[in-house]
């Protein structure tokens, strides 16, 4: 079972100057400067293989802690929607953990970041059978004190997903999800309203350009449909879900939304969700009777933004404190 809230002593979230409001805290990523490198600690890439027939390989980079701390699993982050193993929240999370001498594994799923180059087929959130490939692959010797994995938005729906499919038979010893959309049909129109105009165009240009990237292949009638859809939705309906046999995006949005699947999760998951969320409606996770399932922790700040969470007790991110906080408690637990 995971901790209570009370026992992470978590800090009261209160966002520091000058990210105030929901829409700074998320644009924040944006704007804020890249870790430069990891410096003192190493980095290795490595590769996984796809076992279904495409040739496919997902690529990761594997970061070693400078001074290792014994007896701390290695921690797999999972990146949001067009991020990949070196987006701002990504290093950010694995400096953090390295720092405190935890090994991390930075994965890019299927067709996204350095992996576009060697994938035939791109990521959709109903791809877990990608995650439970990557897991049965990695080396004992990276594993011998478990595994973790952290999820950051559509990354962290995968996750969510994954855990509820494998329910006790799931190799992690832990698992947290950050802004996670646990309701894909309403996170969908909530991202076509109006007043996220600005986030909508911006993720889609990306998504257009990560689906025709390197390495993708594609018809011409599919590079067509992609180059002339107007929206996330019309990506989902007329491009993902004929391509992965859905009915429609609302079919795919459905079948895969993870708030259907958590019920059934095994694992120690903090669920950490931003009330102020311009992405993500917050709705659905009030609504989820979180006291059906002891496994999940939810943890729901009123402010944060959308992976933003920049307070005012540190310079970290307020998010990777409680991820910190999460798995101290869960590896005492364990011991």
């Amino acid at each position: 079972m995971p901790p209570s809230i009370d026992s992470l002593e978590l800090p009261p979230f209160r966002p520091r100057f000058p990210w105030w409001g929901a829409d700074l805290q998320t644009i924040a990523i944006l704007l804020n400067a890249k870790v430069a490198d990891l410096a003192p600690h190493a980095s290795e890439r490595v590769c996984f293989p796809m076992a279904d027939r495409t040739g496919d390989i997902l690529l990761g980079m594997f970061d070693r802690p400078a001074e290792p701390v014994t007896g701390r699993p290695l921690v797999i982050l999972l990146h949001g929607l067009t991020g990949s193993e070196d987006s701002s929240y990504i290093l950010k999370a694995a400096r953090h953990l390295l720092d405190r001498g935890y090994s991390v594994l930075r994965l890019n799923v299927r067709g996204a970041g350095p992996s576009r180059a060697y994938c035939t087929e791109i990521y959709h959130v109903g791809r877990t059978a990608d995650f439970r490939r990557v897991l049965s692959q990695i080396p004992d010797e990276l594993t011998r004190n478990g595994m973790v994995a952290i999820g950051y938005s559509l990354g962290g729906a995968m996750l969510l997903k994954y855990l509820g499919e494998e329910g006790s038979f799931s190799p992690l010893r832990a698992a947290a999800s950050i802004c996670a959309p646990i309701d894909l049909l309403s996170t969908c129109r909530h991202m076509l309203k109006p007043r996220n105009w600005v986030y909508h165009r911006y993720m889609l240009r990306c998504i257009k350009a990560e689906a025709m990237g390197e390495g993708a292949r594609l018809s011409e009638e599919e590079r067509s449909i992609v180059r002339g859809v107007r929206s996330v939705w019309e990506y989902d309906d007329y491009f993902i879900s004929p391509r992965y046999g859905f009915m429609g995006a609302e079919d795919y949005y459905q079948l895969c939304a993870p708030r259907h699947f958590m019920p059934e999760v095994r694992v120690p998951t903090m669920v950490l969700a931003a009330g102020d969320d311009p992405w993500i409606p917050i709705e659905h996770y009030r609504e989820f009777k979180w006291s059906d399932n002891p496994w999940l922790l939810p943890v729901m700040p009123q402010t944060g933004g959308h992976v933003g969470f920049h307070g005012d007790v540190s310079r970290q991110s307020w998010c990777d404190v409680a991820l910190e906080k999460f798995l101290d408690q869960t590896a005492s637990m364990a011991a």
